[in-house]
């Protein structure tokens, strides 16, 4: 990705607000965090995604495979494909190279093709070609593992919920999915420009785009089902900041940003020098709370400019509402080869995947559907937002 300064001009957004409701503390407390999935060296989940894994590579296939595997494992009940497409490269020397995207996909049961909208979780997981023996764990091998964990932290809740709806024809109306974008090709092989990059991005977006629903669908393409397009990049590293770039998300931006706020007052971000087990070494003395989502007061005159280009763009290009997490400034080893396994701050890879659990299952409407003991409302889960400082 690249960092990209311009005017915008932002498309009037049908606002997705008066489905999303807030998830109690309870809820907040109990969810399941990554541990020993995460290790870098034996993690489950993480530990086979940090090698080398350029497009059209060994590496790329294996990593690829460990993902589909684990999602056939964990997530028995979500539809996988694979989007496959190929293009020459600057270093291809005219050879078409492959680039296979990874999707994954739940909806709720008895729907028709074409009347569900989506909240897609999206990251790239191939790496760059250089330097060489380059990992790219924050860019983005962490980001694919956040959304694999989030995604099965929230299944049993989603079978839970379309279940209980089962027998109210009322419920039925809200036809709510979530989906797994796994991207391949973001990365260029030379210098960042419109076609060298983006490959996967590219090509999916354009496919889906003219990909028609059956007549009379609620949604006409599979790019109009995507309600939110949620890309995670560059997670990992200490101390991040994350603007608001789009106006049109604001909404969404502040959403996550609550939720933020809400599990640093509940001790639950150990990333916080205020978490519990460092109060506990500073005689309980609060020190200023540092934020990752840092504009949730962001005013509408203040969106003029300043994007990250990244694998939002053919999708953003076709009228897809965007929300994109990535830090600026870019984390320091951004394209060094220190960008691996040892130089994560793991305080902070937990409390994103924290953050992005509780994030989808507000989406998704899952409280009360998660098997925590007690699910009693709380004060909290009446508001809709919680003042930011």
């Amino acid at each position: 990705m690249v960092f990209f300064a311009t005017i915008l001009s932002f498309l009037p957004l049908l606002s997705f607000a008066t489905a999303y409701s807030a998830i109690n503390d309870d809820t907040l407390k109990n969810f399941p965090t990554p541990s020993d999935e995460f290790d870098i060296d034996t993690g489950s989940i993480l530990a086979p995604i940090l090698r080398p894994r350029v497009s059209g590579t060994e590496g790329n296939a294996a990593v690829r495979q460990h993902m589909v595997d684990w999602i056939k494992k964990e997530l028995p009940e979500w539809r996988i494909e694979l989007h496959n497409s190929s293009s020459t490269t600057p270093l291809s020397k005219g050879k078409k190279i492959p680039f296979v995207n990874i999707i994954a996909t739940r909806d709720p049961p008895n729907t028709r093709v074409g009347d569900v909208g989506r909240l897609a979780l999206v990251a790239h997981y191939d790496s760059k070609v250089a330097p060489a023996g380059f990992i790219g764990a924050i860019d983005s091998a962490v980001p694919c593992a956040m959304i694999l964990h989030a995604a099965r932290s929230i299944d049993k809740a989603l079978t839970k919920k379309w279940e209980a709806m089962a027998d109210n024809l009322d419920a039925l109306d809200e036809q709510k999915g979530v989906q797994i974008l796994l991207l391949d090709g973001e990365e260029a092989f030379v210098t960042w420009t419109a076609t060298d990059s983006l490959y996967g991005a590219r090509a999916l977006a354009e496919e889906w785009e003219s990909s028609f629903h059956p007549a009379m669908s609620t949604y006409h393409t599979p790019l109009d089902s995507l309600d939110l397009f949620l890309l995670l990049d560059l997670l990992g590293g200490a101390s991040p900041t994350v603007p608001s770039y789009f106006k049109t998300t604001h909404w969404a931006y502040k959403h996550m940003a609550t939720l933020e706020h809400r599990l640093r007052e509940l001790g639950l971000f150990k990333s916080s020098p205020n978490h519990p087990s460092k109060l506990a070494e500073r005689n309980n003395k609060k020190r200023k709370e540092p934020y990752f989502l840092t504009e949730a007061k962001k005013k509408d005159k203040n969106f003029v400019g300043g994007m990250v280009e990244d694998d939002h763009i053919p999708f953003m290009a076709r009228g897809v509402e965007i929300l994109h997490i990535i830090p600026t400034p870019f984390p320091y080893q951004w394209h060094e080869i220190t960008d691996d396994g040892a130089h994560l701050h793991m305080d902070t890879v937990e409390d994103w995947t924290r953050l992005v659990t509780a994030f989808t299952a507000e989406w998704m409407d899952l409280e009360g559907h998660f098997d925590i003991g007690s699910q009693k409302r709380t004060e909290h889960a009446e508001k809709s937002e919680l003042e930011i400082p």
